[in-house]
């Protein structure tokens, strides 16, 4: 099927009230509706879902989308059904909460052909009477919704997210589409490949949120002091404070409150009807602070977000991502404030023990790059739009606290040929800590088990501390001179760049900060 621009305008307009279409969505749409696969990635706040509500209603057959939030395919089939008013049956969701008349009603609408749009979390769609139901009718397309629960690297990962490709199969083969709002290039190739869409485009919207406003302080006796002084200053405006675990959410949430804050706890192990409440009183702004885990927030539509502060350390960039993105979606503004210290960080590493290897592996690596963010001198903007495959080319992003207040620049063309060169001498396949062990001299485990104490490179760079390399290794990712290998993440290899770069050396400053 291929649609026009008029059409596509027409129904835009008439289902949903807009004039025109925001960035790539026309091109997703088109490419949906001829048949083909897309991979999206758009920053919450893009208008992702549009991308593929719209061709629902204009294709024939049900669109299957995949989702993994009950409460969010409730309110989304909610809103569908209220831009296609007198016509119920157009959405419906399929989930554990169903009861069995209301499942022989969906039944009875998708026979029919009344429903454009089937939400179905991953659990219900391997369910073996709901694959026999659906085989029975056309699907038009499947979206899979935070596609990036697939991957193991993603910060939020559900195995049984990896099961959907089989059941796609078993139901009867149709475009797809896959939908996320973070990425990083690692998890980006993992749903490509596990959802068996190689052949899919990529679109690709920037995930510079200019108007963000990104800090980290220290975390000190006084944390508490600080974020009363700082929600104080900023009286009237709603944050959100995310804290790692439900005992500190509720702490908190008392200390704000004896401090005359209106603010109220939200996590997982409160009653569903008082975290409704929560969330309405929040929205309807009778309070201006919620304290919470990161069970709060997705799907939490509310523009005016003025800040959001991360009491503990998030577990990965990503996750950090996300939550910050909370903050001024309508384009106003939005400080991101993280408080961060070296004990937290240890306590979470701490929280992986007892888990399989591979996953601590995984973890450890997403907590490193999320400690090498907290203590770098570098663009918060920058490092962050690297992480996530973009190259940000400003040198002074002007809102965050590196740029505002940047850090002493120092000479570090010699330690780049130094670290390049024993990256190239070990057959470019170890990670950061490896390379950095073999430059100090340190005789460990694995430098011994592969003689890389053997080589002329072995503690050259023992003048330099361990933070001084870090800071070198990661500026020269962004830099363009490395690279970390997307297949056995963390591995570090030389671009064409860093092999230039070490024939004819040229200036290579970094932030020589303490904090490096």
């Amino acid at each position: 099927m291929t649609t026009d621009s008029a059409m596509l305008h027409s129904k835009l307009k008439e289902f949903f009230g807009f004039d025109s279409f925001k960035a790539d969505q026309e091109r997703i749409i088109r490419h949906l509706t001829s048949g083909h696969n897309a991979f999206v990635l758009m920053p919450t706040g893009g208008g992702k879902s549009l991308c593929y509500q719209l061709p629902a209603l204009v294709m024939e057959g049900t669109a299957i989308v995949i989702s993994p939030l009950i409460a969010l395919m409730k309110n989304q089939v909610d809103a569908i059904r209220g831009f296609v008013s007198g016509n119920d049956g157009i959405a419906h969701f399929l989930n554990s909460s169903l009861s069995k008349a209301q499942i022989t009603e969906v039944r009875n609408d998708l026979m029919s052909g009344a429903t454009k749009l089937l939400y179905v979390a991953p659990e219900s769609l391997t369910k073996p009477e709901n694959v026999a139901m659906l085989k029975e009718i056309k699907i038009s397309f499947y979206a899979v919704d935070e596609a990036h629960c697939i991957s193991e690297w993603g910060h939020d990962f559900r195995p049984e997210y990896r099961r959907i490709r089989n059941i796609m199969e078993d139901i009867g083969v149709a475009p797809i589409i896959a939908l996320t709002a973070t990425a990083t290039p690692k998890v980006q190739s993992d749903i490509i490949k596990n959802l068996g869409m190689t052949d899919a485009t990529v679109f690709k919207s920037s995930f510079n949120r200019p108007n963000l406003y990104y800090e980290v302080r220290p975390k000190t006796k006084d944390v508490d002091k600080d974020i009363i002084k700082f929600i104080k200053s900023n009286a009237g405006k709603s944050g959100i404070i995310y804290c790692l675990s439900r005992k500190k959410v509720e702490e908190l949430a008392e200390i704000l409150q004896a401090n005359e804050i209106p603010a109220k706890p939200y996590h997982a192990g409160m009653d569903s009807a008082l975290r409704s409440q929560t969330q309405d009183d929040f929205i309807m702004e009778k309070i201006d602070v919620i304290v919470a885990t990161i069970a709060f927030g997705m799907g939490i539509d509310k523009p005016d977000v003025r800040y959001v502060i991360h009491y503990d350390i998030p577990k990965s960039l990503e996750g950090y991502y996300q939550e910050t993105g909370r903050a001024g979606r309508d384009g106003g503004e939005g400080v991101c404030l993280t408080f961060y210290s070296n004990k937290d960080l240890q306590k979470l590493e701490k929280f992986m023990e007892g888990k399989p290897v591979a996953e601590q592996d995984i973890g450890r690596q997403l907590l490193q790059e999320t400690a090498a963010y907290a203590e770098s001198s570098v663009c918060r903007r920058k490092l962050l739009l690297h992480y996530f495959g973009e190259v940000y080319t400003e040198a002074n992003c002007g809102n965050c606290d590196n740029c505002l207040n940047p850090k002493k620049q120092v000479e570090a063309k010699e330690s780049l040929c130094a670290v390049i060169e024993t990256i190239l001498a070990v057959k470019e396949n170890f990670k950061t800590n490896h390379i950095i062990d073999v430059l100090l001299g340190k005789e460990t485990t694995e430098v011994i088990a592969q003689k890389h104490d053997e080589l002329d490179l072995f503690g050259s760079g023992m003048g330099e501390e361990d933070k001084h390399w870090n800071a070198v290794i990661r500026q020269a990712l962004i830099a363009g001179y490395l690279s970390k290998d997307v297949e056995n993440y963390g591995l570090l290899k030389v671009t064409p760049a860093g092999h230039k770069f070490l024939k004819k050396p040229v200036s290579f400053k970094i932030f020589g900060s303490p904090a490096g």
